[in-house]
């Protein structure tokens, strides 16, 4: 009988972990902060932006821990997390992003633009240059990551991903106390079937969550007792809700989803609310 030579099937090295860029992770108790959990938990190697320069000058002020502490607070090794402070103000900060991304991790697969500039103001109120400034940070700085994101992607990677923030500006009576917020948090909403189908045909899915009232520690006692009246569930959202709808967006199941604005709000009843609007959710 002759001897038979066993052939083993080939070993494949596993796939290189995906990398993801999310921006506006200043806070803890952030939107961004619990997206970058998620993402890491998931496997991903994540990079993070933030710019406490802002937060210290809103009402909510910047996490008590510093950046250092928010980081160490992801409870990342090393090797799969990055960080870059910088104002998405500066046209030039987006591309600068999404370069420092690859230049740490190698590549980038997915890129959650979760950042906002809040400015209440009203008709009687606005100005052009907090128009600008609006504009600016919430919808300038969010087209142009895609557009860095898009120039410098690997094609051949699987999964790409685009995750944009919007608001409720949409429903209900609007946000007329928050009109430079809610103008550009519009434009972002408007821009995203259109980025969908510029990059559709290179499999690169774009989609816009409006997480609805979310309990970043932004809003007053009373506020918060209103909006959570007017909640099915009896509660506001919190950031891990918007993590956990992300999450899905930019996994592989998620790839069929794209050019969607997505209202996740929990049943939020807007008309139970009275004037004193729902606010941003704060990332």
């Amino acid at each position: 009988m002759r001897g038979r030579t066993l052939r083993s099937d080939p070993v494949h090295p596993p796939p290189p972990p995906r990398v993801a860029l999310v921006t506006g992770v200043s806070r803890r108790a952030g939107i961004g902060f619990a997206i970058a959990r998620r993402l890491l938990a998931d496997g991903l190697q994540v990079f993070v932006h933030g710019f406490p320069s802002h937060d210290e000058t809103q009402p909510w002020g910047a996490d008590p821990a510093g950046s250092d502490g928010v980081l160490a607070a992801l409870g990342a090794p090393a090797d799969r997390i990055g960080r870059l402070a910088s104002d998405l103000a500066d046209p030039d900060a987006p591309a600068a992003l999404v370069d420092a991304a690859i230049a740490r991790f190698g590549a980038l697969d997915v890129v959650i633009a979760n950042h906002a500039r809040s400015s209440p103001a009203s008709l009687a109120d606005v100005t052009a240059a907090e128009l600008d400034a609006s504009w600016a940070v919430n919808a300038r700085a969010s087209l142009l990551l895609v557009q860095a994101f898009a120039a410098r992607h690997d094609d051949t990677r699987p999964d790409g991903r685009v995750v944009l923030f919007t608001s409720g500006q949409h429903l209900g009576d609007g946000m007329p106390d928050e009109l430079p917020y809610a103008v550009s948090k519009g434009a972002i909403h408007q821009m995203t079937r259109s980025l969908a189908d510029a990059l559709a045909d290179r499999r690169i899915t774009v989609n816009c969550l409006n997480p609805g009232p979310t309990d970043t520690g932004w809003a007053t006692p009373a506020l918060d007792a209103t909006v959570a009246s007017a909640m099915p569930f009896g509660r506001w959202g919190t950031p891990d809700d918007a993590a956990n709808l992300v999450a899905f967006l930019v996994s592989g199941p998620g790839g069929w989803v794209t050019g969607q604005v997505i209202d996740s709000e929990g049943g939020f009843r807007r008309s139970r609310v009275t004037r004193d609007p729902p606010g941003p959710a704060v990332g």
